[in-house]
C-alpha cells in the first residue's frame, strides 16, 4: 500500500531515516533501509538514501504493509491526565514548570501519571497539541529531575524548540542551581568540587571516587555554597557545571554531607519522606537570533521549598 507523507513542521529539520523509524515504529531497522535502496520509498518523487535533512513542504511516498505504522496505544494515555500544571513561564514555544515531589517527569511506574503526560493533556486542552495530526513528534521534556527531587523542568511545545533547548544545555547555556539541605556539615562553607562518577546499572545508583580508575569514570564538577546553618544541617545552593545522574546527591554524599531524607545515598530522616532537593533556579544565555531567543539573558526562580522553609524559618533567598 501506498501512503503520501507532507512533512509538517515539526517533522522538518531531521534525517529522513530517523523521521521514518518513528513514522514506522514496527518496521525492521534492516527492512526500512531495504525499502530505501529498492525505491519503494520516495522523496519528491525521487530516489532518497536516508541522510537527506527534510525540509517542511517534502512530500514522501512509502510503499510498506500497513503493520509497520502501528502506533502504541500508551501514546495516548495522557488523557488521564488532569492537565493542570504549575507553570513558571510559557511562550508559544516554551513552558517552564514546577514538579512537586514525588511526580514521575516520564512514565512512571504501574502507570502513574507523570509530569510529561499532564504537559500533553494541557496543550491537548488548549488546542496546541493534536497526536492525530502528529506524525512522528510530540511535545517532550528537555530536562528531567527524579521523582523525589521538587523543581523547575523545562518542555518544549514544538520540534524547533525542542531541537534548540536540547543544543543550548549540551552547550551549557542553560545554567541550573538547586537547593537542598544536607544531614551533617560540608567541609567548607563554599568550593568548587571536581570527581568521577560511574552509574551501577544492577543497583540503580551510581559511585563517586576522587580518581579514576578507567574510561567508565565521568568527570563531575560540583560548586556549593553553605547559604544557612542549624545544628549538623545546612541549607546549601548548589551549582551543577556538569549534569551526571544523581551528580548531586551522590557528589555531597561522598563530601560527607548526604541530603536530608535520601535512602539511597545516606540515611532516611524520620520527617523526611523524600531528600531535601529542589530544582530551584534556571539562568539562559547565548539564545540570541535562535527560535528561543525570548528566554535569553533571563533567569526563573522556583519558591522556596517547604522544606527549607520549614527547616530554616529565617532564611530568606537575596532577590
Amino acid at each position: 500500500m501506498m501512503r503520501m507523507i507532507t512533512i509538517s513542521r515539526n517533522d522538518a529539520g531531521q534525517r529522513l531515516d530517523k523521521f521514518l523509524s518513528k513514522l514506522m515504529p514496527s518496521c525492521p531497522k534492516g527492512m526500512l533501509y531495504k525499502l530505501i535502496r529498492k525505491k519503494d520509498i520516495r522523496l519528491n518523487s525521487a530516489r532518497c538514501h536516508g541522510d537527506e535533512i527534510l525540509q517542511e513542504g517534502d512530500v514522501l511516498r512509502v510503499f510498506a504493509k500497513d503493520e509497520f505504522f502501528a502506533r502504541e496505544e500508551k501514546a495516548f494515555d495522557f488523557q488521564r491526565a488532569t492537565g493542570k500544571l504549575s507553570i513558571v513561564y510559557e511562550d508559544a514555544d516554551i513552558l517552564i514548570l514546577y514538579k512537586p515531589s514525588g511526580v514521575y517527569a516520564h512514565g512512571g511506574e504501574g502507570g502513574a501519571v507523570s509530569l510529561l503526560d499532564e504537559v500533553h493533556k494541557y496543550l491537548f486542552d488548549k488546542g496546541e497539541y493534536d497526536p492525530q495530526a502528529e506524525q512522528t513528534f510530540a511535545p517532550a521534556l528537555c530536562n528531567r529531575i527524579d521523582r523525589n527531587t521538587e523543581g523547575l523542568v523545562i518542555a518544549a511545545k514544538n520540534a524547533a524548540a525542542l531541537r534548540c533547548m536540547n543544543e543550548a544545555i549540551r552547550e551549557r547555556h542553560v545554567h541550573k542551581q538547586y537547593l537542598a539541605v544536607t544531614a551533617s556539615p560540608l567541609p567548607e562553607s563554599h568550593a568548587v568540587c571536581k570527581a568521577f562518577l560511574r552509574k551501577d546499572e544492577r543497583r540503580h545508583q551510581v559511585e563517586v571516587r576522587d580518581t579514576a580508575p578507567d574510561a567508565s569514570w565521568k568527570e563531575i564538577i560540583t560548586e556549593y555554597e553553605v547559604l544557612a546553618r542549624h545544628g549538623q544541617m545546612q541549607l546549601v545552593l548548589v551549582t551543577l557545571h556538569t549534569g551526571r545522574t544523581h551528580q548531586i546527591r551522590a557528589h555531597l554524599a561522598h563530601l560527607g554531607a548526604p541530603l536530608l531524607g535520601d535512602p539511597k545515598y545516606g540515611t532516611r530522616h524520620s520527617s523526611e519522606e523524600n531528600q531535601a532537593l529542589c530544582a530551584w533556579a534556571l539562568r539562559f544565555e547565548g539564545l540570541q537570533g535562535t527560535v528561543l531567543s525570548a528566554l535569553d539573558g533571563r533567569s526563573f526562580h522556583a519558591a522556596l521549598p517547604a522544606f527549607a522553609k520549614r527547616l530554616f524559618p529565617e532564611f530568606t533567598p537575596q532577590a
